[in-house]
C-alpha cells in the first residue's frame, strides 16, 4: 500500500545515483551465482530508507562498494565530483580496503572492525544494511546449498564469518539502536545454528 507526498525524500539525486551504480557494476554479479550485483545494492539502499534513512546514505547505499570493487580511489573522486563530500566520505568508511592485492583476509576484517568502532553515524547505517543483506544471502543459500556454500569464499570455514559478522554486530550495538541491529542478531542466530547442527 502506497500513498502520495507533496516531499519525497528522494530526488533526482538518487536516480542519478542508480543510474551510475548499475553502470558501475553491471558485468558483476553475486557470489557463487549469476544474480546481478545489483540486486544487492538495491537491498542495501531498501534497508537503510526503510531504517529512516536520508537520501545522502541511501546514495551512499548504492555506491558503497564502486570504490572498492569498480576503479578504487578514482571512482572515489567521480563519487565526490557527482554526488558531493558525505557519500564519498560514507562510501570510503564503508569500503574495507583500497590495497591490490588485498592484505590477508582476517587482517583486513580485524581491521575493518576496529575501523568501525570511530566511524560516522550515515557509515554505521550504510555498513549494517550492507552486512544484513549480505548475512540474508549466506543464510538463504547455505539452506539452498549445505556447506558447498562456504567454497565460493577465499575462506572456507563458517566459523570465521560467524566471528567476523558477530564482532561487527558488537560493534553495530553499542553505535545505533536501528532495528536493523537485531535483524542481524536474528539471521546469525539463524545460520549459527544450521552450522552447528
Amino acid at each position: 500500500m502506497s500513498t502520495e507526498t507533496t516531499t519525497p525524500r528522494l530526488t533526482e539525486k538518487f536516480h542519478e545515483a542508480l543510474t551510475y551504480a548499475a553502470e558501475k557494476h553491471h558485468r558483476q554479479t553475486r557470489k557463487g551465482g549469476d544474480i546481478p550485483y545489483i540486486g544487492h545494492l538495491l537491498s542495501v539502499a531498501g534497508l537503510v530508507i526503510e531504517a529512516g534513512g536520508t537520501e545522502r546514505q541511501a546514495i551512499a547505499a548504492l555506491l558503497h562498494d564502486a570504490a572498492e570493487d569498480q576503479g578504487g580511489k578514482e571512482t572515489l573522486v567521480e563519487i565526490r565530483e557527482r554526488f558531493g563530500a558525505d557519500v564519498e566520505r560514507i562510501v570510503a568508511e564503508c569500503s574495507d580496503t583500497f590495497e591490490d592485492p588485498k592484505p590477508p583476509w582476517r587482517e583486513r576484517k580485524t581491521s575493518y572492525i576496529k575501523h568501525l568502532k570511530n566511524a560516522s553515524n550515515d557509515t554505521i547505517l550504510v555498513s549494517l544494511g550492507d552486512k544484513v543483506d549480505n548475512a540474508r544471502a549466506i543464510l538463504r543459500d547455505f539452506r539452498r546449498s549445505g556447506s558447498e556454500l562456504w567454497q565460493r569464499f577465499s575462506v572456507k570455514d563458517p566459523n570465521d564469518h560467524l566471528w567476523y559478522y558477530r564482532s561487527l554486530l558488537d560493534v553495530y550495538q553499542h553505535k545505533t539502536d536501528s532495528w536493523l541491529v537485531d535483524e542481524l542478531r536474528r539471521t546469525l542466530d539463524a545460520l549459527a545454528e544450521l552450522v552447528n547442527a
